[in-house]
Order: C-alpha cells, then sequence, then structure tokens
C-alpha cells in the first residue's frame, strides 16, 4: 500500500478482502521483479479502469494490468497485452494456471495459494518484453 497512487486506492478499496489481500501481494512481487530485472520504476496508474504496472524506461516492456469483479469474487484476473505472445508462453510454461485464454487474460483462484513463480515470471517477462524481443530478434 506504501506509495500507491490514489487513484488506485479508491478502485481496490471497492474488492473483496480476498482480492486486495492478494493484488497487494502481486504488487510487491512486480516491484520487486521491476528491480531485479533493471526494468524499474514501474509506472503504476489504472489503465482501462484497473491497476496497471509498467515500465518507465521506454521500450523496455509491456504492461500488466490485474482487476476483480463480483461477478467472479473466487478469481482474480490478470491480463496482458493481447499484441504480445505472453499468455501463450505462460500457457504453455505453467498449464496448471487456473485460467489462460492464450490471448490476454489468466486468472488466479483466490481461495488457493499463489502461484508465485508463476506470477513472478509472468512479471518478468511483461515488464522485460521489448528487451527480450529486440535481444532475440534477426
Amino acid at each position: 500500500m506504501e506509495n500507491a497512487p490514489s487513484p488506485l486506492l479508491m478502485r481496490i478499496a471497492r474488492w473483496s478482502e480476498p482480492a486486495q489481500r492478494t493484488l497487494w501481494h502481486c504488487r510487491a512481487m512486480f516491484h520487486d521483479v521491476a528491480e531485479k530485472t533493471g526494468a524499474g520504476p514501474l509506472d503504476e496508474t489504472l489503465k482501462w479502469g484497473q491497476p496497471s504496472w509498467c515500465p518507465m524506461k521506454p521500450r523496455t516492456g509491456s504492461t500488466l494490468r490485474i482487476d476483480w469483479s463480483p461477478k467472479y469474487p473466487s478469481r482474480l484476473s490478470l491480463y496482458v497485452d493481447c499484441k504480445t505472445d505472453l499468455a501463450a508462453r505462460m500457457q504453455m510454461l505453467y498449464p496448471d494456471l487456473p485460467e489462460n485464454d492464450g490471448q490476454r487474460h489468466l486468472a488466479v483462484a483466490l481461495d488457493a495459494p499463489l502461484p508465485e513463480q508463476a506470477i513472478a515470471h509472468l512479471a518478468d517477462m511483461t515488464f522485460t518484453y521489448h528487451r527480450t524481443k529486440s535481444r532475440t530478434a534477426p
């Protein structure tokens, strides 16, 4: 919750307690991953009304968003840019995640342990997407 922008705080105040707890855990992982990979600092804002994180350095990475809805109270949704292959890569690497459409939407169950390794790996791949892609381009 430390240094979180007020629009983000106001948005997640409407979420269930388990969703808030998981969001704060993910947020801490995102900032930690961004620091360790050299992708940070992160721009933390609302995009499409959802908490989102993206490296402030240009051409480094992509945006990772999180949302919760009372319509699906037992899950927290994570979104990546649909123009990337991030969700498809996660589907191959972590087939046991509860939900992954292979395009942009992944979800984690709020009533199960958070798959920390998978979420940290998603953050790593997302926040370094352009940097990694440019290193592997022919």
